[in-house]
């Protein structure tokens, strides 16, 4: 390390601390949980807003869109002539693609011009800017725009200035990125309950921009906060004249061994994301969701991930440490592997349930509850664990670039989500789990198939 990034490590260790972390994390915690809540707010709704409202509408004249038959001209001259589902399913994949294609540029607009603060800060106001264009219908599309490249600014950067605040070889870095996974997934629990529930009951444009004022919230606090974070790597190098260090071979082993787990991570993905798609659809047509004598929202069900996240995650953790006192913590990829065959195994209680099921018939929510406390453990396995690698083993100089471009695997799994979503209509309701299934376990035999030299290529310690 240069003196002048130890200088910089050094100040960091050196404030203020929360349960041994520094407490900059924690404003990176907050900040990422109101940024998750406005973006899983929204996301929410995307899918039953489409089918339920926008679509039928849009086609019968009744609600007028910018560039909106445009769109589905363009899908369907691909894809032949949709059905609201299946159109609604290929908009969702489309949207939530790019959102994880754009980070790697925002990435590389940090690493090289702005900063990784400066772009978190551009990211969020164009978000905000997002959320609020989303309650208005005609312009529905222009906010996913906004959100698409507000992202590609925000998420990267947020995730690499976790890794900035401790030094190389630091052992509390891969907990520090759970502690941050649990930021995320708070404000993911809370989105559905005060954005899902505003825009089924009392209209479509609350819920939207409910999660805007979410947005703005989670900025002001970055901006207020900022004493306690690391000063960023751009800002590091321009107070040193060295040279540029080059890549090693090592380095670029390790690059192309994240870029093969970028590849496989496309179907976890996939699958997972699955949960927001054709999952809430079956959650509101073929789930009952009575509780009490209450109906409750079916929404809801995106609570149900995030709450066992922020459950699971702290067991998790005494799991891991108490596997690495005895020297049988898996490596990094094999995590992995272990995450895409939970995932897999996820959708077994859905396939049983559901054989025979008619189109009409309804299963107790806890059915769903049970599918999804399998696939969040194996988010947990593979999800920050991914995070953590990609700031161990990327050259300093690339790490945002690099953090963008792990985030690939998102842009071409979150496709893959809206592809696959157009086989829901046509296959029975069981089937089409089993699909989903074997997709995630086949991901998880390869990566395990392929552990000995992708763990060679990342490193022994990552």
């Amino acid at each position: 390390m240069n003196p002048t990034d130890a200088a910089s490590f050094q100040t960091v260790r050196t404030q203020k601390t929360i349960l041994g972390h520094p407490a900059g994390l924690f404003v990176l915690f907050f900040t990422e949980m109101w940024e998750r809540f406005s973006y899983y707010g929204m996301r929410a709704l995307l899918v039953l807003y489409m089918v339920n409202r926008l679509i039928d509408g849009v086609h019968s004249g009744a609600i007028h869109v910018v560039g909106f038959l445009g769109l589905q001209h363009a899908i369907e001259s691909v894809f032949g002539p949709l059905n609201v589902q299946p159109l609604a399913s290929q908009i969702y994949g489309l949207y939530t693609a790019f959102v994880y294609f754009t980070p790697f540029f925002g990435g590389m607009l940090a690493d090289r011009v702005l900063g990784q603060r400066k772009t978190v800060v551009v990211g969020g106001i164009l978000m905000a800017i997002g959320q609020f264009l989303l309650a208005t219908e005609t312009l529905f599309l222009f906010g996913l725009l906004f959100l698409i490249v507000g992202n590609g600014c925000f998420k990267p950067n947020i995730s690499t200035q976790v890794g900035s605040l401790y030094p190389p070889g630091d052992p509390r870095r891969d907990r520090a990125f759970t502690i941050f996974y649990m930021g995320v997934n708070l404000g993911a629990f809370f989105s559905p309950l005060v954005c899902g529930t505003l825009g089924q009951v009392y209209g479509w444009g609350y819920g939207f921009a409910a999660a805007g004022v979410g947005m703005i919230a989670g900025l002001i606090f970055y901006v207020s906060m900022g004493r306690y974070l690391a000063e960023d790597r751009l800002a590091r190098s321009k107070q040193t004249t060295r040279e540029k260090t080059p890549i090693t071979a090592q380095q670029w082993q390790g690059i192309f061994g994240l870029i093969a787990l970028i590849v496989l991570n496309i179907i976890f993905w996939g699958v997972y994301e699955q949960q927001g798609n054709t999952v809430q659809i079956f959650a509101d047509r073929n789930t009952d969701w009575h509780l009490f004598g209450w109906e409750l929202p079916s929404t809801w069900f995106q609570a149900v991930n995030p709450m066992f996240i922020f459950l699971l995650t702290p067991f998790l953790n005494m799991f891991w440490g108490w596997q690495s006192a005895r020297g049988k913590e898996p490596a990094s990829v094999s995590k992995m592997a272990l995450g895409c065959i939970l995932l897999g195994l996820g959708f077994l209680p859905l396939m049983y349930i559901t054989k025979g099921l008619g189109d009409t018939q309804k299963i107790s929510f806890l059915w769903l509850v049970g599918s999804t406390l399998l696939y969040t453990v194996g988010e947990l396995y593979l999800s920050p664990v991914g995070l953590s690698l990609v700031t161990k083993v990327a050259p300093p100089q690339l790490v945002s670039m690099m953090m963008g471009m792990w985030y690939m695997s998102n842009f071409f799994g979150n496709y893959l989500t809206g592809y696959l979503g157009t086989f829901y209509e046509k296959m029975s309701r069981d089937s089409f789990f089993l699909l989903l299934g074997a997709l995630a376990v086949g991901a998880g035999l390869a990566m395990f198939a392929l552990n000995k030299p992708l763990q060679k290529a990342v490193g022994k310690d990552a």
